[in-house]
């Protein structure tokens, strides 16, 4: 699949990383400036200059505006052109294109397509990214990949027995078959994998203390076309959630992905892992953050070598499809359909 969705959100940034200094970030294509104003609002502009096209992410604040840094041309923050340099009539055509964004549980999301169609009520939620209750590492890593990629490796965790052994793979996660369901009014897939008897793999042993086996819950849902959240549920073998009241004798983990494509051939894997345990332990967050950047990494390597072999294909290289890969084929049917849906009208996809 090489069409883009468009008019959706995407995340863009964590809120962190975009401030006072200029932020350039290519999404679905499109090369975008982020910033901050003075009052701290998050600003997504079109990163070139409508004179020769230099990058405004290489140039420079002055005030909310940006000061081109290659002649000067300078741009509010709504992307009109303020000051052309050695005259003063400004060209009606001196703007560029503004983005709209929006900022929600610690991501700085923007919006790709037709702004009117833009709604900040539909953007998903990961609101244990923000919630004092949990406890947060994260980061992002450039995928020399294509979007669906890893969309394929997060729906299918049965790789996290063979490329992610020693890390949170253990043979159970490949031996245990799936539920899928498809929410078709919403677009969202869900797929579950419950282990009710476990190796605990050391992510999860030397941040919980368990020792001994588990009972071990992954409860994946994949809001197209942006949002992954899998989460997971450790506790002793045999301990199940109660029939009423808190859940307390478990340790829940919200990983969260935010897959957004770059190019067709490359792709921002935002990540974070929230938890609900140890909460002031900065050795455990420094083992979650040392130990996930690993098994992000190793998907990084894979998906990168995949795109190198995809790329050397002949056209109508047919795959095998098994049990496991139910969740990930419905997340291509959805998002094949989104893309026909977003392509403007005439548009031919290849």
């Amino acid at each position: 699949m090489s069409a883009f969705v468009r008019d959706q959100w995407y995340v863009a940034a964590y809120s962190r990383e975009v401030g006072r200094e200029l932020l350039g970030r290519t999404i679905l294509g499109e090369p975008i400036v982020f910033y901050r104003t003075e009052q701290g609002e998050a600003i997504g502009l079109a990163d070139r200059c409508v004179h020769r096209r230099f990058p405004l992410s290489e140039s420079r604040l002055d005030g909310d505006n940006i000061v081109c840094g290659y002649h000067g041309f300078t741009y509010d923050q709504g992307g009109s052109c303020v000051f052309v340099p050695g005259q003063q009539r400004i060209p009606r055509t001196a703007r560029v294109a503004s983005y709209p964004v929006v900022e929600q549980d610690s991501f700085v999301w923007v919006w790709i397509g037709d702004r009117a169609k833009a709604d900040p009520t539909t953007i998903p939620r990961a609101p244990w990214l923000a919630d004092p209750n949990y406890t947060t590492v994260c980061g992002m890593e450039p995928l020399n990949a294509r979007y669906m990629l890893l969309v394929d490796n997060l729906m299918d965790l049965s790789h996290e027995t063979y490329l992610h052994g020693g890390y949170i793979g253990t043979p159970e996660v490949a031996e245990t078959p799936i539920q899928t369901e498809v929410d078709e009014d919403s677009g969202t897939v869900y797929v579950s994998r419950h282990m009710d008897d476990a190796a605990c793999p050391p992510f999860y042993a030397k941040s919980t203390g368990i020792e001994g086996r588990i009972t071990r819950w992954q409860d994946i849902e994949y809001h197209p076309p942006c949002l992954y959240v899998l989460h997971s549920r450790i506790a002793p073998q045999g301990v199940y959630p109660p029939a009423e009241g808190p859940d307390d004798q478990a340790f829940h983990v919200e990983v969260v992905y935010g897959i957004t494509p770059s190019t067709e051939n490359t792709t921002y894997d935002f990540w974070a892992v929230a938890r609900d345990f140890a909460l002031d332990d900065a050795q455990v967050s420094d083992f979650l953050q040392s130990n996930n950047h690993t098994v992000v990494m190793q998907d990084v390597t894979a998906l990168n070598l995949l795109e190198q072999v995809i790329a050397t294909e002949a056209d109508g290289y047919q795959e095998l499809s098994i049990n496991i890969d139910t969740g990930g084929l419905a997340a291509r049917r959805i998002l094949k359909r989104m893309a026909e849906r977003s392509r403007p009208e005439g548009a031919v996809t290849s």
